[in-house]
């Protein structure tokens, strides 16, 4: 009797190490999705100061994650399914919190980032529309009596279509975009990071150092350490380059070219843009996100024409963080599937082999929360509770991977140096997350507070109730709390297993 095999679709191997690159582009615009609020909290140079340091301990943490990722080459989702590949032999509750902490981190940026465009569109070319919620006016109509639908609204929903859109159709399309919005990101970086000092527009006067301002219970140290816990969602997004490892024509080399090269770039712009964008504009425009004006400003120009390029430009530096996000999300929502950490039908792809179900999911939840939240900036810094953790369990688990597998193949292995600082890291994002979570409200710019707070604990018992889900109801198991790990990978050493 003839038997037809039917092939399973994987994940295609279409890119190389700069499109890896490109898609962590998405972390410029993170930045400025911040810098406002963080300039009028802690000046120019405190901003400055902690932004800097956030992006070198993501220096720190991408070389780390190059040794995880080329230890799993087939696993999509990066850095949560190495922290549940490292903790499933102690518990397996892990991975799904690790993985919908990690995605919700991300996936938030499409409705946040979405509504930051619809503002600029509308004050550059629409001001006499309804600004809505989000705008804390009027809009169209009420939803539910929960929100005002304004334009922001509008185009964000629209936004968050069009590049679910550009990456339903296949890893190629959404690149491709993202080389279009890249390149147009480097008109504003320009402008912001070089121009100043080229012109003379910089003037330090500009910059000041507010960290002791804060009048907190710890005065500078706590304010410090909230924001550092609040721009972990920004600087350490470069990390996106270990979820495409699967993807990379060559794994070993493109992994670690990518991950090196997108996080000393970001580093390179975390440091100097807060410096020369408020030391050329003046930390009042900045802090009130008139970065329009500010390159204005900066470039000795109020011409129409080159206020229209700028406001394309900033508006492309938003869109590329939006592409990278439903990229990102996906993945991680597509991979836990695969391990049977989550729904089945999250782990399918689509006939372009990309995970066209997560990322349709991660569309209407943004979608969701356009018309129905009215403060998403709070669900944002909620969100990072989850994120902050997923990296924790992920740098916990490069330390428990040493000691558990150390015949595992590891085609990029760090010195043994290295461990000590994954845990010291490790332990770092634990003193944020404790910290940063606690008193994230005392931050500036609306970052919310109670109910904010419950809906990033919500997300990861969602995350749990999904995974005993997919174990008991779909697997139809019994609840187990830990699993057999392999010493080393089935194809190596089958039945060689550690309880």
């Amino acid at each position: 009797m003839a038997t037809a095999a039917v092939e399973e679709r994987q994940l295609l191997k279409t890119l190389r190490w700069y499109d890896g690159f490109v898609i962590a582009l998405a972390n410029p615009g993170f930045l400025l999705g911040s810098l406002g609020f963080s300039v009028g909290d802690l000046g120019g140079w405190g901003a400055a100061l902690l932004w800097g340091i956030s992006a070198v301990v993501a220096v720190f943490i991408n070389t780390i994650y190059s040794e995880l990722a080329t230890m799993f080459p087939e696993k999509s989702g990066g850095l949560a399914l190495y922290a549940h590949e490292a903790w499933r032999k102690y518990t397996t509750l892990i991975g799904p919190v690790a993985t919908f902490g990690y995605w919700i981190g991300w996936s938030v940026v499409l409705s946040v980032n979405g509504l930051f465009v619809g503002s600029i569109i509308q004050g550059a070319w629409f001001s006499g529309e309804p600004g809505g919620s989000y705008l804390g006016a009027d809009g169209y109509f009420s939803v539910f009596g929960l929100t005002q639908f304004g334009l922001p609204a509008a185009i964000a929903i629209g936004l968050i279509l069009a590049v679910w859109l550009f990456n339903v159709y296949g890893a190629r399309v959404g690149v491709t975009f993202g080389y279009v919005a890249g390149a147009l990101l480097m008109i504003p970086l320009f402008v912001m990071m070089i121009l100043p000092f080229v012109n003379g527009s910089f003037d330090g006067a500009n910059l000041q150092n507010n960290l002791n301002n804060g009048g907190l219970a710890w005065g500078g140290l706590q304010l410090a350490l909230v924001w550092l816990w609040l721009m972990c969602w920004s600087a350490w997004g470069v990390d996106v380059c270990a979820t495409f490892a699967p993807e990379y024509k060559d794994t070993v080399r493109d992994t670690k070219l990518a991950l090196r090269s997108a996080a000393l770039f970001s580093m390179f712009v975390y440091i100097l843009l807060p410096i020369a964008f408020v030391g050329g504009a003046g930390a009042k425009t900045v802090s009130g996100y008139d970065y329009v004006g500010g390159m204005l400003a900066i470039s000795g120009t109020s011409s129409a024409l080159l206020k229209d390029v700028f406001v394309v430009c900033i508006v492309a530096s938003f869109v590329i963080t939006m592409n990278s996000a439903t990229a990102d999300g996906g993945r991680a929502l597509f991979g836990i599937s695969r391990d049977g950490m989550t729904i089945r039908e999250l782990g399918v792809l689509n006939r372009h082999s990309v995970p066209g179900n997560a990322m349709t999911v991660d569309m209407v939840v943004n979608i969701l929360f356009v018309l129905l939240v009215g403060n998403i900036f709070g669900v944002l810094a909620a969100s990072n509770l989850g994120y902050v953790l997923a990296h924790m369990f992920a740098l916990s688990g490069y330390v428990l991977l040493r000691r558990d597998r150390p015949d595992w193949p590891r085609p990029i292995k760090l010195g043994a140096v290295w461990t000590p600082i994954a845990g010291i890291l490790a332990v770092w994002c634990l003193i944020l997350t404790i910290v940063g979570f606690g008193w994230f409200q005392n931050a500036a710019g609306g970052y919310g507070g109670t109910k904010e707070k419950v809906i990033g604990l919500g997300v990861l018992v969602v995350g749990l109730l999904l995974f005993f889900f997919r174990r008991i109801v779909q697997d139809k198991e019994a609840p187990h709390w830990r699993e057999d790990v392999p010493l080393v990978p089935d194809a190596a050493g089958a039945g060689s297993r550690a309880g």
